[in-house]
């Protein structure tokens, strides 16, 4: 790509060490002497299978067991080659994007991997379409053409975003010899070509990763085995880290525990990365449910106060957001906070007569895992009910359930937590609010589509900044969702591991690759 906006992404790193073992960047590498280094995180697989899953904790092991054409270098804003060799739009316009292949690439089966490979990945993504998978990335997608070690992909329509969406765990390249056409492969094999190779996985559990040899790809081949060990709650995770069951806990900590680190603690390394991780309250707008009529909507968007969430809830770990694209990523504006600028129940109540709307307005708030979604909940509810225009019932689905019945349509309101697919705002809005977006809530706007559409043209990113200027603008007057706050990335490591400050940022890749003991 010509031109690319720049995400400024700041590191504040904060390492703990005794008095008089300062300078530890001095210290000698220690032998790992065969041990495996272990991370932990709250984050839950959905799938093995890259056809299946669109969430942040499949999405980090896909990361490190299969290859894109495309990734990303750490705080990069711009892809760079994994599997392919080189990559570039041809032709007029920006609707043909071809990729060529290194020659020498083999899956775990011994075969070489061709053009044909990648064709297939794409395919059957598409194919399968699964309801929380992420086929809907490839929307402008036409067709895929292969021959030998070249791949050409066809859009319907120009994308200057498509090589960041390839750059993605959806554009994982699976062994067309290993994985079904039109179907998710079962079991708990990976047959990827990524730095790591995963050896053992219990769902729920743990995945043990060890180096796979074999990579040929722009990262260092990791010398020691990984294990990413998963809990069911950030009360797990920190129970684990305290009993020394991690050397790294890294996805999600309570607030409590958060806001409670001591930097005196001679045993800890705490990295902080002001990430792009953002949390919406996201509403069904279909016909038939009690917040379909936008002025419902508007009046919940008017009596939120994210600034008392934050502070109650989160202890000050999350910054209030008040647009849809958030800070640090191009084109963020405080859209919400222009059209709502204060909590205002004499606003709402009006909002809420003139859509003819008995009061108080019923509906249930879902919300699933989070280190903090439970208060959450009971906090924005709190929030609404005291207002007397609103009755709100909140109910706790797990993951499973919950994925399944927010991609059918069938819950009212629901707090979703979203990580970046790549650093550009295009992931923040195409995904979140375009016709048949994953969040699955029934919005539709021409005028938004249009201007996602329109944003997509531009290579120079800095030329897309007034279209999303004006679609902030709209999303805040029909509120398809709410943008509640946004998250700095935590990493908790004991003394002798080092690469924290590398594992996760904006740009969606989970690099454990780059953990490693001093």
């Amino acid at each position: 790509m010509k031109r690319t906006v720049r995400l400024r992404v700041i590191v504040t790193i904060v390492v703990l060490v005794a008095a008089g073992l300062g300078g530890w960047q001095l210290l000698p590498k220690k032998s790992d002497g065969g041990k495996t280094l272990t991370v932990g995180t709250t984050d839950a697989v959905t799938s093995l299978d890259p056809a299946g899953a669109y969430d942040a904790g499949s999405w980090a092991l896909y990361s490190n067991v299969f290859q894109s054409l495309l990734t990303f270098d750490p705080g990069g804003t711009t892809p760079v080659p994994d599997a392919a060799q080189s990559c570039r739009f041809i032709g007029t316009g920006i609707k043909t994007y071809q990729c060529k292949l290194k020659p020498d690439l083999t899956f775990p089966s011994g075969r070489a991997m061709a053009a044909q490979d990648v064709k297939y990945s794409f395919d059957r993504l598409r194919k399968i379409n699964d309801p929380v998978g992420p086929a809907s990335l490839f929307d402008t997608l036409g067709e895929v053409q292969a021959s030998g070690l070249t791949v050409t992909f066809k859009l319907k329509s120009p994308d200057a975003t498509f090589p960041f969406k390839v750059a993605t765990g959806a554009g994982s390249i699976v062994d067309r010899d290993s994985y079904p056409a039109d179907a998710l492969r079962t079991g708990d094999r990976i047959d990827g070509t990524g730095p790591y190779s995963l050896k053992a996985y219990k769902s729920g559990s743990k995945a043990t990763l060890v180096p796979n040899e074999k990579y040929d790809g722009p990262v260092k081949v990791p010398q020691h085995a990984t294990e990413l060990r998963y809990f069911k709650d950030s009360e797990g995770l920190e129970a684990a880290w305290k009993n020394h069951g991690v050397d790294v806990a890294a996805r999600s900590l309570s607030p409590d525990m958060l806001s409670g680190l001591s930097t005196t603690d001679p045993n800890e390394r705490l990295t902080v990365v002001d990430g792009a991780e953002t949390r919406n309250l996201v509403l069904n707008v279909r016909e038939g449910k009690p917040l379909h009529d936008e002025r419902v909507r508007q009046a919940i968007a008017t009596v939120i106060d994210r600034d008392k969430l934050v502070e109650s809830t989160y202890k000050g770990t999350v910054d209030s957001l008040f647009s849809v694209v958030p800070r640090g990523i191009a084109g963020h504006t405080t859209a919400y906070f222009d059209e709502y600028p204060k909590r205002d129940v004499d606003r709402a109540r009006k909002l809420l007569s003139e859509a003819g709307v008995s009061t108080p307005v019923k509906f249930e708030f879902a919300y699933s895992r989070g280190a903090a979604s439970k208060p959450e909940a009971e906090e924005i509810a709190r929030q609404l009910e005291a207002t007397k225009l609103f009755e709100v019932k909140t109910k706790y689905y797990d993951w499973e359930t919950f994925q399944k019945k927010y991609s059918a349509g069938k819950l009212d309101a629901y707090a979703v937590g979203w990580l970046p697919d790549f650093p550009d705002p295009d992931t923040f809005t195409a995904q979140l609010v375009r016709t048949g977006s994953s969040m699955h809530n029934g919005f539709s706007s021409k005028r938004i589509d249009d201007l996602i559409v329109a944003s997509q043209q531009y290579e120079d990113r800095e030329r897309t900044l007034r279209d999303f200027r004006k679609l902030q603008e709209a999303v805040a007057v029909d509120v398809p969702l709410i943008p509640l706050w946004q998250r700095k990335e935590y990493v908790l490591s004991t003394d002798d591991v080092t690469g924290g400050q590398y594992l996760s940022d904006a740009t969606g890749v989970f690099r454990l690759w780059e953990l490693d003991w001093i």
